[in-house]
């Protein structure tokens, strides 16, 4: 079942594309929400960051483990970071992604009210 929007939906959503989006005063979603979401969106993109850099910090012990060579027991905990490296990068992407979503369903919600009326 597709499902048709209209052109005016459309040219909203192109604007939530952009870097920085203008706050308009005549929208229903007033300035107080709109800084709201901002830093919101902000704080999502700080958290990603986090897990990107945790999860370079393991993968750099888990190389670091392997080069060892005095000690062959390392080789398990060198793998054993590798996985947990890959599984935060996993975890810290689908996180990330499932807020913006929901953040931009959110504000196309608040939209799509102010254009009904």
């Amino acid at each position: 079942m597709k499902r048709i929007v209209p052109a005016s939906l459309k040219l909203s959503k192109i604007k939530l594309l952009r870097f920085g989006r203008d706050f308009k005063p005549d929208q229903e979603v007033i300035l107080r929400d709109y800084l709201a979401i901002e830093r919101t969106r902000l704080a999502n993109e700080r958290t990603l960051l986090s897990y990107i850099r945790s999860s370079l910090y393991l993968m750099l012990g888990g190389i670091a483990f392997f080069q060892l060579k005095n000690f062959p027991d390392f080789k398990y905990l060198a793998v054993l970071s590798l996985v947990f490296s890959a599984i935060f990068f996993i975890i810290g992407i689908y996180r990330f992604t499932v807020l913006k979503k929901s953040l931009k369903r959110l504000y196309y919600n608040s939209e799509s009210k102010q254009q009904k009326k």
